[in-house]
């Protein structure tokens, strides 16, 4: 049979997949951002009548195909249309009262959709979750700031929240629990977690948070978010108004912002371009006193948070994805890797120093990609476990997904996005398999899987909760193993920049 649920805008009726899960795919959570709504905070869908049909995914937000090597390596899913503020549900039983996990895709907030089949939630509903995915504005629609008294910022993160709610007042329906909710993601996704901590209408509707190689520490100010939406008028040759931007189409506004990226990525100078400069991200979410009152890490370090469980962390060789596919690993020197760490506010010296002294084996490419993981992904993951514990201890666990692939001559490492189908339990759908290589372990995604699934079940993952005198850290490699980390040395050389 096919199952049907009500909703509060009408009944959608799904499919069943394996025989007793049931899937419901583009339900929209918001009204379609186009025409008097673009540039605007989302507003609620209008009621339908009769029957949904939810059998096949919606239409995901606009975005510019990822550039070569990464058009293969990365899975992408583009279905055009403009009703793309949709999700999708995975459930066990729409009469039970299962923990739900929401997951927020990654893409470095220009690229990705909920639809992806590494995505695929029917593994998460096998073991008694709620999966769901969703998609949200990228890129200048998403995430582009107006100085304007009547303009709202952190457009894609408004509509984070508004499916967040749309699962607090719906999900039941599905046989969820609305008062055991997990939003989870990767790289943006995270980074948007990281956001939402601090966002005073997100406050309730999550109860934990699991973030996978990103953190609390992306974000704009107002004066660069303002230069980048200046560059961005000048590229297409409107006002920088969100009037003359709303009338922009989204195909020329896409080829303006992979050009606005290709500039900060030739000279990211901060005179030019504001904190985008370090981050090489010209969309990100703005610090605009409203939406996002503060700075999210700063709001992690004061204490200023809800009380939130949260599981983190990173993969061992993340920034490798960037550079060992495109080759550039072997073109970098040590004038790179000291500018890097000067960036970073390092002692570039010292800095370098210390990368080579404890991996003398090391090309200064390998350096650098060690550098970059660190100021990027995994320093930033620690200090948020290191403040959420300091608030509340036992709520922070910290992972290390460490597993190195054959792909690239062994040279990938365990790079950024890697860890995603083992977290979902769906290397069948063989999306990664550029960066995994034919026959990645089940067993290490049997685990990961498992520790995602007990930690919104039961608010722990199955090793101890951090802290900072003893730090301990789950690492997932062939054999995941929990263990204190060995990193003291470098972490010293960290201990006073604080990205």
């Amino acid at each position: 049979m096919q199952p049907s649920v009500e909703t509060a805008c009408g009944t959608v009726r799904g499919t069943v997949v394996d025989g007793r899960i049931a899937v419901f795919r583009n339900i929209p959570y918001a009204a379609a951002p186009i025409g008097a709504r673009r540039f605007q905070p989302p507003a609620p869908p209008a009621p339908w009548p009769g029957v949904r049909v939810c059998d096949a995914f919606g239409s995901t937000a606009p975005k510019a195909p990822y550039a070569p090597p990464f058009d293969v390596l990365l899975p992408e899913t583009d279905i055009p249309g403009d009703d793309y503020l949709n999700l999708n549900i995975w459930t066990p039983d729409v009469d039970g009262r299962a923990p739900v996990m929401v997951w927020l895709h990654g893409g470095a907030f220009t690229n990705g959709s909920g639809s992806a089949a590494c995505y695929d939630g029917a593994a998460f509903a096998r073991d008694g979750v709620v999966l769901v995915t969703l998609n949200y504005r990228l890129g200048a629609d998403g995430f582009l700031y107006f100085e304007e008294p009547d303009a709202s910022a952190n457009l894609g993160l408004l509509d984070q929240i508004a499916a967040l709610r749309w699962v607090r007042e719906n999900i039941d329906s599905f046989g969820g629990d609305p008062a055991r909710v997990t939003v989870f993601g990767e790289s943006a996704g995270a980074m948007s977690i990281g956001a939402l901590l601090a966002m005073p209408q997100a406050a309730g509707l999550f109860h934990r948070a699991i973030l996978q190689s990103g953190a609390a520490h992306h974000w704009l100010d107002p004066d660069s978010a303002t230069l980048i939406t200046g560059r961005l008028a000048e590229i297409l040759g409107v006002a920088p108004t969100r009037k003359a931007f709303a009338q922009v189409e989204s195909a020329r506004l896409l080829r303006a912002q992979q050009a606005l990226r290709a500039e900060i990525s030739a000279e990211p100078t901060p005179a030019r371009w504001g904190r985008a400069a370090v981050n090489l991200m010209p969309f990100e979410p703005v610090v605009d006193a409203v939406a996002l009152p503060r700075d999210p890490a700063a709001a992690a370090v004061d204490g200023d948070l809800p009380d939130v469980e949260i599981l983190i962390g990173t993969n061992s060789d993340e920034f490798r994805l960037f550079t060992v596919p495109t080759g550039l690993i072997d073109g970098i020197g040590e004038p790179l890797v000291r500018a890097t760490a000067a960036a970073y506010g390092l002692d570039p010296g010292t800095a370098v120093a210390v990368y080579r002294e404890h991996h003398p084996e090391d090309s200064f490419g390998a350096t650098h990609a060690r550098l970059v993981t660190d100021w990027f992904y995994r320093i930033p993951a620690l200090r948020l476990a290191e403040a959420c514990s300091r608030r509340r201890p036992g709520s922070a666990y910290l992972y290390e997904f460490a597993w190195q692939p054959p792909a690239f001559g062994g040279r990938l490492g365990a790079c950024h996005a890697a860890e995603i189908p083992f977290v979902f339990d769906s290397l069948k759908q063989g999306d990664f398999a550029g960066l995994l290589g034919p026959t990645p372990p089940q067993h290490l995604a049997t685990a990961m899987h498992a520790a995602w699934v007990a930690f919104a079940t039961h608010g722990a993952p199955g090793w101890p909760a951090y802290d900072e005198q003893r730090r301990t850290t789950m690492y997932f490699d062939l054999e995941p193993h929990a263990q204190h980390d060995p990193r003291a040395r470098e972490r010293e050389l960290w201990e006073h920049a604080r990205p």
